[in-house]
């Protein structure tokens, strides 16, 4: 069951995160302003297309994570903490195509060039 409150946490987490208000946060997104008004006072509760365009969207954001809390967020690691370098030359010229990390409790993250 979705607890609409930590829910509506987690949407003020990606918004604090991407800088963005609620209204920038609807458009980026492609729903009605009073939409993200309504699931922030807690008057409406997530429909499925929503959670689907939010993660679309945001691809920092991972299914589990909006919304249960499983997870992390923001998903991935950001270029400048990434600890190989994009230039590295690796024998016979052949260059990385991505990076896949794998967590103890299952979940995996995904790096590409």
């Amino acid at each position: 069951m979705l607890n609409n409150i930590e829910f509506t946490n987690r949407i003020q987490k990606i918004m604090e995160h991407h800088k963005l208000s609620a209204s920038s946060f609807a458009d980026k997104v492609g729903v009605q302003r009073s939409s993200i008004s309504h699931l922030l006072s807690g008057r409406n509760k997530p429909s499925l297309d929503f959670v689907l365009k939010v993660t679309s969207v945001f691809n920092d954001v991972e299914l589990q994570w909006l919304l249960n809390g499983k997870g992390r967020y923001p998903n991935h690691v950001t270029d400048a903490t990434t600890p190989l370098s994009r230039d590295s030359n690796l024998p016979n010229e052949k260059t990385m195509q991505r990076i896949v990390v794998f967590y103890t409790d299952g979940t995996f993250d995904e790096f590409k060039k």
